[in-house]
Protein backbone atom coordinates (compact mmCIF):
# COMPACT_ATOMS: atom_id res chain seq x y z
CA UNK A 1 0.00 0.00 0.00
CA UNK A 2 1.44 3.36 -0.95
CA UNK A 3 1.82 5.85 1.86
CA UNK A 4 -1.22 8.05 2.45
CA UNK A 5 -0.81 10.73 5.09
CA UNK A 6 -3.70 12.47 6.82
CA UNK A 7 -2.91 15.86 8.33
CA UNK A 8 -5.63 17.04 10.68
CA UNK A 9 -6.28 20.03 12.92
CA UNK A 10 -8.13 18.76 16.05
CA UNK A 11 -10.19 21.95 16.22
CA UNK A 12 -11.55 21.19 12.74
CA UNK A 13 -12.13 17.43 13.11
CA UNK A 14 -13.34 16.58 16.62
CA UNK A 15 -15.08 13.49 15.17
CA UNK A 16 -11.72 12.13 14.04
CA UNK A 17 -10.14 12.79 17.42
CA UNK A 18 -13.03 10.89 19.06
CA UNK A 19 -12.36 8.06 16.63
CA UNK A 20 -8.77 7.83 17.84
CA UNK A 21 -9.65 8.16 21.53
CA UNK A 22 -9.89 4.44 22.16
CA UNK A 23 -7.24 1.80 22.76
CA UNK A 24 -9.33 -0.75 20.84
CA UNK A 25 -9.72 1.48 17.79
CA UNK A 26 -6.02 2.33 17.79
CA UNK A 27 -5.24 -1.40 17.93
CA UNK A 28 -7.51 -1.98 14.93
CA UNK A 29 -5.78 0.76 12.95
CA UNK A 30 -2.36 -0.69 13.78
CA UNK A 31 -3.53 -4.14 12.66
CA UNK A 32 -4.73 -2.73 9.33
CA UNK A 33 -1.73 -0.44 8.87
CA UNK A 34 -0.02 -2.45 6.11
CA UNK A 35 -3.07 -2.09 3.85
CA UNK A 36 -4.18 -5.73 3.99
CA UNK A 37 -7.93 -6.29 3.94
CA UNK A 38 -9.40 -8.09 6.97
CA UNK A 39 -12.94 -9.05 7.86
CA UNK A 40 -14.56 -8.66 11.27
CA UNK A 41 -13.86 -12.25 12.29
CA UNK A 42 -10.16 -11.96 11.46
CA UNK A 43 -9.81 -8.72 13.40
CA UNK A 44 -11.68 -10.13 16.40
CA UNK A 45 -9.53 -13.26 16.42
CA UNK A 46 -6.20 -11.44 16.12
CA UNK A 47 -7.08 -8.91 18.83
CA UNK A 48 -8.85 -11.46 21.07
CA UNK A 49 -12.00 -9.36 21.20
CA UNK A 50 -15.72 -10.16 20.84
CA UNK A 51 -17.07 -9.67 17.31
CA UNK A 52 -19.72 -7.27 18.61
CA UNK A 53 -17.02 -5.04 20.15
CA UNK A 54 -15.01 -5.03 16.92
CA UNK A 55 -18.09 -4.26 14.80
CA UNK A 56 -19.14 -1.25 16.88
CA UNK A 57 -15.62 0.19 16.87
CA UNK A 58 -15.22 -0.38 13.12
CA UNK A 59 -18.38 1.66 12.60
CA UNK A 60 -16.88 4.58 14.55
CA UNK A 61 -13.69 4.39 12.47
CA UNK A 62 -15.66 4.23 9.23
CA UNK A 63 -17.82 7.21 10.22
CA UNK A 64 -14.65 9.22 10.89
CA UNK A 65 -13.21 8.25 7.50
CA UNK A 66 -10.27 6.38 9.05
CA UNK A 67 -11.08 3.06 7.38
CA UNK A 68 -12.87 2.00 4.22
CA UNK A 69 -15.11 -1.05 3.84
CA UNK A 70 -16.26 -3.18 0.93
CA UNK A 71 -18.30 -6.31 0.33
CA UNK A 72 -16.53 -9.44 -0.86
CA UNK A 73 -17.97 -12.80 -1.91
CA UNK A 74 -17.78 -15.46 0.78
CA UNK A 75 -18.70 -19.15 0.94
CA UNK A 76 -22.13 -18.16 2.14
CA UNK A 77 -23.28 -14.86 0.70
CA UNK A 78 -20.93 -11.91 1.22
CA UNK A 79 -18.65 -10.55 3.91
CA UNK A 80 -17.58 -7.06 4.91
CA UNK A 81 -13.85 -6.38 4.69
CA UNK A 82 -11.98 -3.37 6.04
CA UNK A 83 -8.74 -1.60 5.28
CA UNK A 84 -7.10 1.51 6.66
CA UNK A 85 -7.55 4.74 4.73
CA UNK A 86 -4.23 6.20 5.87
CA UNK A 87 -0.78 4.84 6.74
CA UNK A 88 0.05 7.85 8.89
CA UNK A 89 -2.04 10.40 10.82
CA UNK A 90 -0.47 13.70 11.84
CA UNK A 91 -2.38 15.76 14.40
CA UNK A 92 -1.52 19.38 15.01
CA UNK A 93 -2.90 22.89 14.88
CA UNK A 94 -3.06 24.41 11.44
CA UNK A 95 -0.22 26.88 12.08
CA UNK A 96 2.13 23.97 12.78
CA UNK A 97 1.25 21.85 9.75
CA UNK A 98 2.48 23.48 6.54
CA UNK A 99 5.52 21.21 6.27
CA UNK A 100 3.44 18.01 6.29
CA UNK A 101 1.55 18.23 3.03
CA UNK A 102 1.20 16.05 -0.04
CA UNK A 103 4.91 16.39 -0.86
CA UNK A 104 6.11 13.68 1.49
CA UNK A 105 8.78 11.37 0.03
CA UNK A 106 8.99 7.99 1.78
CA UNK A 107 11.83 5.46 1.58
CA UNK A 108 11.74 2.09 3.37
CA UNK A 109 15.15 0.60 4.22
CA UNK A 110 15.47 -3.13 5.10
CA UNK A 111 17.43 -3.70 8.30
CA UNK A 112 20.20 -5.68 6.62
CA UNK A 113 21.09 -2.99 4.10
CA UNK A 114 23.38 -1.04 6.42
CA UNK A 115 26.42 0.38 4.63
CA UNK A 116 28.74 0.27 7.65
CA UNK A 117 28.69 -1.15 11.15
CA UNK A 118 30.77 -1.54 14.29
CA UNK A 119 29.21 -3.67 17.01
CA UNK A 120 30.14 -5.61 20.12
CA UNK A 121 28.58 -8.79 21.49
CA UNK A 122 26.25 -10.08 22.62
CA UNK A 123 24.94 -9.44 19.11
CA UNK A 124 23.13 -11.19 16.30
CA UNK A 125 21.00 -11.17 13.17
CA UNK A 126 17.81 -13.08 12.39
CA UNK A 127 15.59 -13.50 9.37
CA UNK A 128 11.99 -14.70 9.52
CA UNK A 129 13.37 -18.18 8.76
CA UNK A 130 16.09 -18.42 11.42
CA UNK A 131 19.38 -17.15 12.81
CA UNK A 132 21.85 -15.67 10.34
CA UNK A 133 25.47 -16.73 10.84
CA UNK A 134 26.76 -17.11 14.38
CA UNK A 135 25.33 -15.52 17.49
CA UNK A 136 27.52 -13.13 19.51
CA UNK A 137 30.14 -12.93 16.72
CA UNK A 138 30.42 -9.33 15.41
CA UNK A 139 31.85 -10.51 12.07
CA UNK A 140 28.46 -12.10 11.33
CA UNK A 141 27.26 -8.55 10.58
CA UNK A 142 29.32 -8.85 7.35
CA UNK A 143 27.59 -12.09 6.28
CA UNK A 144 25.98 -11.69 2.81
CA UNK A 145 22.77 -13.21 4.19
CA UNK A 146 22.39 -10.08 6.34
CA UNK A 147 20.21 -8.74 3.47
CA UNK A 148 17.42 -10.98 4.86
CA UNK A 149 17.60 -9.48 8.37
CA UNK A 150 14.32 -8.85 10.18
CA UNK A 151 15.82 -8.41 13.66
CA UNK A 152 19.27 -7.27 14.74
CA UNK A 153 20.79 -6.57 18.14
CA UNK A 154 24.09 -5.56 19.71
CA UNK A 155 25.50 -4.17 22.95
CA UNK A 156 27.67 -1.19 21.87
CA UNK A 157 28.42 0.38 18.53
CA UNK A 158 26.25 1.35 15.58
CA UNK A 159 24.78 0.48 12.21
CA UNK A 160 24.66 3.12 9.47
CA UNK A 161 22.27 3.35 6.53
CA UNK A 162 22.62 5.43 3.39
CA UNK A 163 19.31 6.70 2.01
CA UNK A 164 19.00 8.31 -1.43
CA UNK A 165 18.57 12.07 -1.25
CA UNK A 166 15.51 12.18 -3.47
CA UNK A 167 15.11 15.92 -2.97
CA UNK A 168 18.12 16.47 -5.23
CA UNK A 169 16.59 14.27 -7.92
CA UNK A 170 13.25 16.05 -7.63
CA UNK A 171 14.89 19.47 -7.23
CA UNK A 172 12.78 20.19 -4.18
CA UNK A 173 13.73 21.74 -0.86
CA UNK A 174 13.13 19.59 2.23
CA UNK A 175 11.30 21.10 5.19
CA UNK A 176 11.61 18.13 7.57
CA UNK A 177 13.15 14.67 7.91
CA UNK A 178 11.62 11.85 9.91
CA UNK A 179 13.10 8.44 10.75
CA UNK A 180 10.73 5.79 12.07
CA UNK A 181 11.73 2.40 13.52
CA UNK A 182 10.83 -0.09 16.26
CA UNK A 183 13.47 -0.20 19.02
CA UNK A 184 14.20 -1.62 22.44
CA UNK A 185 17.14 -2.19 24.78
CA UNK A 186 19.07 -5.48 24.63
CA UNK A 187 19.86 -7.83 27.50
CA UNK A 188 20.46 -11.61 27.45
CA UNK A 189 16.90 -12.83 27.82
CA UNK A 190 14.57 -9.90 28.53
CA UNK A 191 14.20 -7.24 31.23
CA UNK A 192 11.48 -4.58 31.26
CA UNK A 193 13.69 -2.35 33.45
CA UNK A 194 16.92 -2.16 31.43
CA UNK A 195 17.47 1.42 30.22
CA UNK A 196 19.65 2.14 27.22
CA UNK A 197 20.66 5.44 25.60
CA UNK A 198 20.11 5.02 21.85
CA UNK A 199 21.57 7.83 19.74
CA UNK A 200 20.78 8.94 16.21
CA UNK A 201 23.13 10.80 13.88
CA UNK A 202 22.39 12.24 10.45
CA UNK A 203 25.25 13.13 8.10
CA UNK A 204 27.65 12.86 11.03
CA UNK A 205 25.66 15.24 13.26
CA UNK A 206 24.32 14.04 16.64
CA UNK A 207 20.58 14.63 16.48
CA UNK A 208 19.60 13.33 19.90
CA UNK A 209 19.22 10.35 22.21
CA UNK A 210 16.23 8.30 23.29
CA UNK A 211 16.48 6.26 26.48
CA UNK A 212 14.74 2.95 25.93
CA UNK A 213 13.17 1.76 29.19
CA UNK A 214 13.82 -1.94 28.64
CA UNK A 215 13.96 -5.12 26.59
CA UNK A 216 10.38 -6.33 26.22
CA UNK A 217 9.52 -10.02 26.38
CA UNK A 218 6.36 -10.27 28.48
CA UNK A 219 4.34 -11.42 25.45
CA UNK A 220 5.02 -12.50 21.90
CA UNK A 221 5.37 -9.75 19.30
CA UNK A 222 2.45 -9.45 16.91
CA UNK A 223 4.64 -10.37 13.92
CA UNK A 224 7.35 -12.40 15.66
CA UNK A 225 7.79 -15.80 13.93
CA UNK A 226 6.78 -18.93 15.82
CA UNK A 227 10.31 -20.36 15.92
CA UNK A 228 11.62 -17.37 17.94
CA UNK A 229 11.49 -18.33 21.62
CA UNK A 230 9.47 -16.29 24.10
CA UNK A 231 12.62 -15.99 26.22
CA UNK A 232 14.07 -13.62 23.59
CA UNK A 233 13.27 -9.98 22.78
CA UNK A 234 9.73 -9.82 21.40
CA UNK A 235 8.91 -6.23 20.50
CA UNK A 236 9.97 -2.61 20.88
CA UNK A 237 8.50 0.85 20.79
CA UNK A 238 7.90 2.64 17.48
CA UNK A 239 9.98 5.81 17.71
CA UNK A 240 9.93 8.78 15.35
CA UNK A 241 12.86 11.16 15.15
CA UNK A 242 11.88 14.37 13.34
CA UNK A 243 14.22 17.18 12.34
CA UNK A 244 12.80 20.43 10.97
CA UNK A 245 13.54 24.14 10.99
CA UNK A 246 12.82 24.46 14.71
CA UNK A 247 14.91 21.61 16.09
CA UNK A 248 14.92 17.84 16.59
CA UNK A 249 12.08 15.89 18.18
CA UNK A 250 11.22 12.36 19.29
CA UNK A 251 7.49 11.64 19.11
CA UNK A 252 6.82 15.37 19.14
CA UNK A 253 9.00 16.17 22.17
CA UNK A 254 12.03 18.37 21.44
CA UNK A 255 15.34 16.70 22.32
CA UNK A 256 17.90 19.09 20.79
CA UNK A 257 18.38 22.35 18.91
CA UNK A 258 19.78 20.61 15.82
CA UNK A 259 17.82 21.88 12.82
CA UNK A 260 17.50 20.76 9.22
CA UNK A 261 19.95 23.46 8.13
CA UNK A 262 22.62 21.92 10.38
CA UNK A 263 22.45 18.67 8.39
CA UNK A 264 23.36 20.32 5.07
CA UNK A 265 20.99 18.00 3.22
CA UNK A 266 21.20 19.91 -0.06
CA UNK A 267 24.98 19.43 -0.20
CA UNK A 268 24.84 15.62 -0.05
CA UNK A 269 23.79 13.07 -2.65
CA UNK A 270 22.66 10.74 0.12
CA UNK A 271 21.33 10.97 3.67
CA UNK A 272 23.46 8.97 6.14
CA UNK A 273 21.65 7.80 9.25
CA UNK A 274 23.61 6.14 12.06
CA UNK A 275 21.94 4.62 15.11
CA UNK A 276 23.51 2.88 18.07
CA UNK A 277 24.74 2.96 21.66
CA UNK A 278 27.91 4.86 22.54
CA UNK A 279 30.69 3.36 24.64
CA UNK A 280 30.40 6.18 27.19
CA UNK A 281 26.59 6.20 27.35
CA UNK A 282 25.13 6.79 30.81
CA UNK A 283 22.81 3.83 30.21
CA UNK A 284 24.72 1.45 27.90
CA UNK A 285 21.94 -1.14 27.67
CA UNK A 286 22.35 -2.26 24.06
CA UNK A 287 19.66 -2.16 21.39
CA UNK A 288 17.31 -4.22 19.23
CA UNK A 289 15.94 -3.02 15.90
CA UNK A 290 12.81 -4.85 14.74
CA UNK A 291 12.00 -4.98 11.03
CA UNK A 292 9.53 -6.80 8.85
CA UNK A 293 8.47 -10.13 10.28
CA UNK A 294 9.34 -9.24 13.89
CA UNK A 295 7.95 -7.13 16.72
CA UNK A 296 4.65 -5.26 16.77
CA UNK A 297 5.08 -3.16 13.62
CA UNK A 298 5.61 -4.88 10.29
CA UNK A 299 7.91 -2.23 8.86
CA UNK A 300 11.54 -1.61 8.05
CA UNK A 301 13.39 1.63 8.90
CA UNK A 302 11.40 4.38 7.22
CA UNK A 303 12.67 7.79 6.12
CA UNK A 304 10.10 10.46 5.31
CA UNK A 305 11.13 13.72 3.72
CA UNK A 306 8.61 16.57 3.81
CA UNK A 307 8.99 19.02 0.92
Amino acid sequence: MSGRVLVVDPSERPDLIRGLASEIRVSILKLLRNGEEKNVNQIAEQLSLPQSTVSSNLQVLEDAGLITTASRKARKGSQKVCRTAFTEILVGFRDDLPEAGDGTIEVSMPLGLYTSCEVTGPCGLCSVDGVIGLLDVPDTFLDPDRMKTGLLWFTRGYVEYQFPNNTKLNRTKPTALEFSMELSSEVPGTAADWPSDIFLQVNGIDVGTWTSPGDFGDKRGVYTPDWWKLAGSQYGKLKNWRINGKGSFIDGVQISDVTLDDLLIEQHRSIRMRIGVKEDAEHPGGMNIFGRGFGNYDQDIVLRIAT
